[in-house]
C-alpha cells in the first residue's frame, strides 16, 4: 500500500488488497462498520473522514492507522 500525504490536492491512494486490510482494521477497531470501511475507487479521501469520524481521528492519524496496519 502506498500513502501520500499530500491531503490537500487529494493525491491519498490506497494500493493493494483493501479487503484483506479492512479486515484487519476492524479486528483492531471493533467500533469500525462495514460502512466506515467501504473504498471506493477515488474517494479516498471519504474513506479516511469516515474512519476518522467514527475513531475521532484526524486524517493524518487515519493515514497512519492504515499504514501500520499495513505493515503489520
Amino acid at each position: 500500500m502506498e500513502i501520500n500525504r499530500n491531503i490537500t490536492n487529494n493525491n491519498f491512494k490506497i494500493i493493494g488488497d483493501w479487503n484483506i486490510n479492512a479486515r484487519l482494521l476492524k479486528n483492531k477497531f471493533s467500533q469500525l462498520t462495514d460502512f466506515d470501511l467501504k473504498f471506493d475507487e477515488g474517494k479516498e479521501i471519504d474513506l479516511l473522514d469516515r474512519m476518522g469520524n467514527r475513531l475521532r481521528k484526524n486524517r493524518e492519524e487515519v493515514m497512519d492507522i492504515i499504514k501500520e496496519v499495513n505493515l503489520s
